[in-house]
């Protein structure tokens, strides 16, 4: 028991882990209650606000790739008690992060109005003028929302999960009431709504940057190392980065295709396929807040190349990971019942969303902890061409074929998209397990000697 006396204990691991979830949760739940807020806008607010996230979620994806990235350096030196190289590294994320994501935010300023008309030209006129407003207004809130990202890493990688899910509890406030004021005090429709969003991340990015830059937390930012270029360090972080955000890309683009295939079935199942999905991500939440954990507990054992303590840490994590994915979806499942009341949906479109929760939690809780959560911890190790290879093939290859297989041409529906996603976990189940069990994980190096 070496390793988890000497570097991460049990509370350790609780404390890191516990705030993680509960971070994730209320994410959930105030993002149903902007919906619900948003609901009172009028249906264009509701569908202008649908449309333009499903956009934004693309650059927010690669905020958060970015992000990972930064946070496996920072980990694996901070394994390495390196907190100067840690504190140059974070630096170095924050300059680049902030640079891309004004980059992004003058293109979409400038260019996104035609691409909304390229992507969702069809829709009427005055969901069109709200997906405007509200993607001028958000795309003002990528820098902060990519200086968050910056500054989170360095928290959770140094295991101060606490931290974020503090600032997410008053950056939520400030969201939800800021909704309330924009839509019922204001009555400025989606614009108010668009408004408190941007207000939020502006509070978490000034707030998380002045915690990294007290010198008490170990690794922090400095000046000097913001506005200067490091080469070396930027290639150790973009070189997790970039396969990150390419898996991502890939996944995203594919989910848009998968949406066009549901789109072709009856309205009972395209409806069905909708709440699922709303209970998917609830009960998803156990699974997707190990990775993080993952990725401080692995990089720092292997910035210390410590790699027998990375090979207890991944069996622990992992064992962690499929009691509390196990027990959360057993709940959620026992709770799909009571989220049907909330729904003005008919007996048979019922009945088929509790078969799509039942197979998606099963396969949630035993294959997703190794396609997901430890999927993060070869990436932590710096396998990350190897997983975002099987990610990628996986996706396509997989989710992409099997859904159309078993969607249209078997004729299953939502039923066909549903065995297909699980498909796909359980493929990279195998292959990620397979890899952790090998070892090659342990001949990478993110950070030289």
């Amino acid at each position: 028991m070496r390793q988890e006396t000497e570097i991460f204990s049990n509370r350790d691991l609780k404390n890191m882990i516990l705030p993680l979830f509960l971070e994730q949760l209320l994410v959930m739940l105030v993002g149903m209650a902007d919906t619900l807020v948003v609901s009172y806008a009028g249906e264009a607010a509701v569908s202008g606000v649908s449309l333009v996230n499903q956009f934004n979620t693309i650059f927010i994806y690669l905020f958060t790739a970015l992000a990972s990235g930064g946070a496996v350096v920072i980990s694996q030196y901070i394994g390495r008690r390196a907190m100067e190289d840690a504190g140059e590294s974070a630096s170095q994320l924050l300059l680049f992060s902030t640079g891309f994501s004004v980059i992004l935010s003058v293109f979409v300023l400038i260019c996104g109005e035609r691409l909304l008309r390229l992507l969702f030209g069809r829709v009427e006129t005055d969901v069109m003028a709200a997906c405007v407003v509200y993607l001028r207004i958000s795309a003002c809130s990528y820098p902060a929302l990519a200086v968050y990202n910056s500054g989170a890493a360095v928290c959770r990688s140094l295991g101060k999960t606490d931290v974020t899910m503090y600032l997410s509890v008053v950056s939520n406030m400030i969201n939800i009431i800021g909704n309330l004021i924009g839509v019922f005090v204001l009555n400025a429709g989606v614009a108010g709504v668009a408004w408190s969003s941007l207000i939020a991340r502006v509070f978490s990015a000034v707030v998380i940057t002045i915690l990294c830059f007290r010198k008490k937390n170990g690794v922090v930012y400095r000046w000097r190392w913001i506005f200067r270029w490091n080469g070396a360090s930027m290639k150790q972080i973009l070189g997790i980065a970039v396969p990150n955000g390419l898996e991502n890309g890939v996944f995203q683009l594919v989910k848009v295709a998968l949406s066009s295939i549901v789109a072709l079935f009856g309205t009972y199942q395209i409806a069905a396929n909708g709440v699922a999905q709303s209970i998917w991500s609830m009960a998803a939440l156990a699974g997707v807040a190990m990775g993080p954990a993952f990725i401080t507990v692995i990089g720092q054992c292997m910035g210390n190349r410590d790699t027998d303590a990375a090979g207890f840490y991944f069996r622990k994590l992992t064992r962690i990971t499929l009691q509390l994915s196990s027990a959360w979806n057993l709940l959620i499942f026992l709770l799909t019942p009571l989220f049907l009341r909330v729904y003005a949906l008919e007996p048979e479109t019922k009945r088929l969303v509790i078969w799509l929760v039942l197979l998606h939690n099963v396969f949630n809780a035993a294959a997703f902890p190794f396609s997901g959560a430890l999927g993060n911890g070869l990436r932590a190790a710096g396998d990350v061409k190897f997983t975002m290879a099987v990610s990628v093939v996986s996706t396509l290859a997989v989710r992409l074929f099997l859904s159309w297989l078993f969607g249209i041409v078997l004729r299953l529906g939502v039923i066909g998209i549903a065995v297909a996603m699980v498909c796909d976990w359980v493929f990279r189940a195998v292959v990620f397990f397979l890899r952790q069990k090998s070892g090659k994980w342990k001949n990478f190096q993110v950070i030289k000697a």
